[in-house]
């Protein structure tokens, strides 16, 4: 059975045709620039036309346009062996006997070569003369070529602009395709596999918006009680978190027309397009309404207007919002087209866009807690071969705090991890050194650290282990490590609980505990070093957290200077006075000068089990919970770890 040819691309041999004809043209353009000279002459130099000279083999030489010379030789000449080629053979096979047999090109200054052919004609039989010759066709293809250039690379622009080398030919309309919309349809006749039994956890989310695809599909069951279709939906939450899976959802159980693009595809350099684009997305949804639009990342597009009116009166960001929100509530406009948007700055939007009537709803997705996130790892481990025993729910304790998408690639590293070492399946220690990797960074065993650097990298991070031990809310130790990862040199690995609300003693703990390790310097060596960054930057955020944003120190009182509307980022000027700034920054310093001085005094009293920790950090490199019980005793507060287990 033959196989029938591919058709050829027609598209690539209607939209050369305008390059071939400029290369054709500039090929033309040479061959009559030196049509001008050849015309069955042979050409020669200015010092070899010289020698002819002197023989007197010229009868005639004609200067064209101060920039040719063509000579003519007498029928003497023409016998000689030098130049009998020339009538032996010659353009068109015929005797070119009158000439002109030679041609050459000179430059500017000819002076030379005139006073040379004026001696010459005096005493010899030789004619000497000007012509100028006119090439009107010449000079009329050199003036509309630059036109035909400039017309070329519009032509170019516009095709990569309106999306390269597919789907039309250059002589129809896609040139003028740009303010079309980009939008990619999806109906019942595509075939797309995701469904909502693909969504793990998210369950109130996931409830909301299967409510939307219940709507489209039987509308009755709603409109008869007198409810209104919902006409936009906004999933905020931050990144990883499964917004737009969710959206790939609605694709799959929606048997209507759905239409889905990001904000950037809105944008455009030119002028109107934003707008055009807006315009033509609605025109296409109303036509196969009822229908649904899905906008990803819209913050790119629905910025809050008025921001950047300094630098740009006209922002073209601008003039595509204002098209969109009168597209979704407007004088005219169609129920049955549904706006689905996602994004992670809702902060940024502005606030006509977010009012009753755009966005009626506006869904939450949060990060997945310890059941959400078993329902995930379930997911995700369906095309994974992993051991038969792996213990789910104690991955899913291991990984507060993290997305779907972090998930995700935990169980894609683990596989990768298993495969490296040459396994047959994927194991739990695989998991744990895939959520290492992906928190601390690629292990570097081989970084070159000097003795004395690691005995204080070792106390440092003995230090955060034995404060932390002491301190009734801080969060449990799983392990403690000298092995630097990514930019750490160590690194003590804590598994935080999963707290709603967080109490003014629950944060102290916390900094007490990560000024643990410049307290550990400090005792041990009587010196600190820069080993204490990240530790400073975090109680440093912690302490202002607590003075300015949650209004817990008693001092400044219960005022809060947080601005969740995002406009503060904007201001030149701070919410508040000098005068209480300086309060601020005194009370910061204390909060966190009097829990350094709680780790001091913590590790005074455990000194001896301080050294016997880092020297066993120093051996192993790597200790576990095991090793902090043996040398630091039961912890007091195992009732509160094993709770939360």
């Amino acid at each position: 059975m033959t196989k029938k040819k591919p058709p050829k691309n027609k598209f690539t041999l209607k939209s050369n045709w305008i390059y071939a004809f400029i290369i054709g043209f500039i090929m033309l353009m040479f061959m009559m620039n030196i049509g001008e000279t050849i015309n069955g002459t042979q050409k020669t130099s200015i010092s070899q036309f010289y020698r002819f000279l002197e023989a007197g083999d010229v009868r005639e030489v004609v200067i064209v346009n101060d920039k040719n010379v063509r000579v003519s030789l007498t029928e003497r000449a023409l016998d000689k062996d030098i130049h009998k080629s020339l009538k032996e053979k010659t353009l068109l096979n015929t005797p070119n006997i009158k000439g002109p047999h030679y041609y050459f090109e000179i430059g500017r200054d000819n002076s030379n070569l005139e006073e040379r052919l004026r001696e010459a004609s005096k005493n010899d039989d030789i004619r000497f003369s000007y012509e100028t010759e006119e090439n009107r066709l010449m000079d009329i293809l050199i003036g509309i070529f630059p036109f035909i250039l400039i017309i070329a690379i519009w032509i170019f622009i516009a095709r990569r602009m309106s999306g390269g080398s597919g789907g039309g030919g250059i002589g129809g309309s896609q040139i003028f395709n740009i303010g079309k919309s980009k939008a990619k349809l999806f109906d019942k006749n595509d075939n797309v596999k995701i469904t909502f039994k693909d969504v793990a956890g998210l369950e109130g989310a996931k409830e909301e918006v299967e409510e939307i695809v219940n709507f489209l599909k039987n509308p009755s069951k709603y409109t008869t009680l007198g409810g209104k279709i919902p006409k936009g939906a906004l999933l905020v939450g931050v990144p990883g978190t499964g917004k737009t899976l969710l959206a790939k959802a609605v694709a799959g159980e929606a048997k209507v027309p759905f239409f889905s693009l990001s904000g950037s595809d809105f944008v455009e350099m030119f002028v109107g397009v934003g707008a055009s684009r807006v315009r033509d997305l609605f025109k296409q949804a109303k036509e196969k309404s009822p229908s649904i639009i899905f906008i990803d990342e819209i913050d790119a597009i629905g910025r809050a207007r008025g921001r950047s009116s300094i630098t740009n009166s006209n922002d073209e960001r601008e003039n595509t919002l204002n098209q969109l929100l009168t597209e979704m509530d407007g004088f005219d406009t169609n129920t049955n087209v549904i706006i689905i948007a996602a994004t992670n700055r809702v902060d940024v939007l502005d606030k006509a866009l977010m009012r009753a009537g755009r966005f009626d709803r506006q869904i939450f997705v949060d990060l997945p807690d310890l059941r959400e996130r078993e329902a995930i790892f379930k997911v995700h481990l369906k095309p994974i071969k992993h051991t038969k025993t792996l213990d789910v729910p104690f991955l899913a304790k291991q990984t507060p705090g993290f997305s779907g998408a972090d998930i995700a690639n935990i169980c894609n590293e683990a596989a990768l991890i298993a495969a490296r070492n040459d396994k047959k399946s994927v194991g739990k220690q695989d998991f744990l050194d895939a959520v290492d990797r992906i928190v601390g960074g690629l292990e570097k065993k081989n970084k070159i650290i000097t003795s004395e650097e690691k005995r204080t990298i070792a106390f440092h991070e003995a230090g955060h282990a034995t404060v932390s031990w002491f301190l009734e809310h801080a969060a449990p130790l799983v392990k403690v490590t000298i092995v630097p990862r990514g930019q750490s040199l160590g690194a003590a690995w804590y598994l935080p609980e999963e707290r709603q609300i967080v109490r003014t003693e629950q944060i102290l703990d916390e900094m007490c505990a990560a000024l643990g390790g410049r307290a550990a310097e400090e005792i041990t060596f009587k010196k600190i070093s820069t080993g204490a960054l990240s530790d400073l930057e975090k109680v440093t955020k912690q302490a202002r957290a607590i003075v300015t944003i949650y209004g817990l120190n008693e001092k400044i009182g219960n005022i809060t200077y947080y601005d969740s509307s995002g406009q503060q980022e904007y201001s030149f000027t701070k919410p508040y006075s000098e005068e209480t700034a300086q309060k601020i920054d005194k009370e910061i310093y204390q909060i966190i000068e009097a829990q350094y001085k709680r780790a001091m005094d913590i590790l005074n009293k455990n000194k001896t089990k301080l050294k016997k920790l880092a020297e066993r950090l120093l051996e192993k490199e790597v200790i576990f919970k095991e090793d902090l019980e043996e040398i630091l005793g039961k912890n007091p507060f195992e009732k509160k770890e094993s709770t939360k287990e």
